[in-house]
């Protein structure tokens, strides 16, 4: 091998050493997928999905060729109130039985400095897919107590219901639902 090669080798090793892939910790409970949405202009209805997987690739020196992939079991929704559950799972919100699962898969990722990103991605939801933006926020990285290596972000995002065909049954100041994000990465 010449050392032109050799020097390629070497380069090319030290940028897959820096890309990690990571697996979302759902299972340590270390992520979550919320929700909060006006309820008739006169409090806030939060609540949040129980069930949900994914996966991201990161590298700090390259943030443009990060990927980020969740699925949501939207059966899972939960806003501590099992009616109100039953009633925002049916055919008057979300329809849960024939929709029963969401997915976002980014398109982009933009650096936007001190730690902050611009995630542009595409959403399926109730049947309908969309492209959407998520502005987030590296919280950090580095060793956990149990001997890997963790990373973590924070997003939130807009959604404008009838975008997804999803009936705007709680009046005019229902009609947009807030996302926050909160999501630590396992590197594998």
């Amino acid at each position: 091998m010449n050392k032109l090669s050799m020097a390629a080798a070497a380069l090319l090793m030290s940028f897959n050493a820096q890309a990690a892939d990571y697996v979302i910790d759902t299972k340590g409970g270390h992520a979550s997928i919320n929700f909060k949405i006006p309820h008739l202009g006169y409090s806030m209805l939060l609540g949040r999905f129980n069930d949900f997987s994914g996966n991201f690739s990161y590298d700090a020196d390259n943030v443009a060729a990060a990927k980020i992939e969740v699925s949501i079991n939207t059966t899972s929704l939960d806003s501590n109130h099992a009616e109100r559950d039953k009633h925002l799972k049916s055919g008057d919100f979300i329809e849960a039985d024939k929709f029963g699962s969401a997915k976002f898969v980014s398109s982009k990722i933009t650096d936007k400095g001190d730690g902050k990103l611009e995630v542009v991605g595409e959403l399926t939801l109730h049947g309908v897919t969309k492209s959407i933006t998520i502005d987030a926020v590296k919280v950090g990285e580095g060793d956990d107590p149990w001997g890997g290596y963790r990373a973590g972000f924070s997003g939130s995002t807009v959604l404008r219901l009838g975008d997804y065909g999803i009936p705007e049954r709680l009046g005019p100041a229902s009609t947009e639902v807030v996302m926050d994000l909160h999501v630590e990465g396992i590197r594998q």
